[in-house]
């Protein structure tokens, strides 16, 4: 990537941060680094290729960052790994947003997950496998029980975030926490 491509991620960077995706405009990025929105389009084609671009790159830098999580002691993987996901969330919820609820052309679809195409989704899947595998969980489909594990928690998320749960964020913090207890319970034996 050329240092110019990298001016114009990092600003479009700044501007899905502090005001999300619909913020992010070639002519808004060229105002911060000093360019006309046509020569931005000399670095990246579209948009929605510049979007496509920035999504890859937190989604990688997330698996980096939450790797970690399936070797945790057994029986807390999920705690430790829900933990890393709001602390993401609430601390950079526009781009939480853009990632994992947003409509974007080439967002991954399930299909896509369970082929492996998520290295976010990946994670969650090697933490549910491993959970079986110890006999935590009992034996099913390690992707549709990662889907019902995540699903969950991105829906209590997305309320949160729209101010629909109304509760500070440590409450709520404990409130996903006694939440993901209980659909772990019920894929006990």
């Amino acid at each position: 990537m050329t240092d110019t491509a990298s001016r114009i991620a990092d600003a479009a960077k700044e501007l899905l941060s502090q005001d999300g995706s619909a913020a992010v405009t070639m002519r808004r990025i060229g105002g911060k680094i000093g360019m006309s929105a046509m020569a931005v389009y000399r670095h990246y084609p579209s948009r929605e290729a510049l979007l496509a671009h920035l999504a890859d790159g937190y989604f990688a830098e997330l698996a980096e960052r939450w790797s970690g999580f399936p070797d945790e002691a057994p029986g807390r993987t999920f705690t430790v790994g829900l933990d890393r996901m709001l602390d993401f969330a609430l601390a950079e919820p526009r781009i939480y947003t853009f990632l994992f609820t947003e409509q974007r052309p080439g967002a991954r679809e399930f299909g896509e997950l369970r082929a492996g195409g998520s290295p976010t989704f990946n994670l969650v899947v090697r933490a549910v496998e491993a959970q079986m595998r110890d006999g935590l969980l009992r034996a099913d489909d390690p992707w549709l029980v990662g889907l019902t594990i995540t699903a969950h928690l991105h829906g209590l998320i997305g309320l949160h975030l729209g101010g629909r749960i109304g509760l500070p964020d440590g409450e709520f913090r404990e409130l996903c926490h006694h939440s993901l207890e209980r659909i772990l319970h019920g894929l006990r034996d």
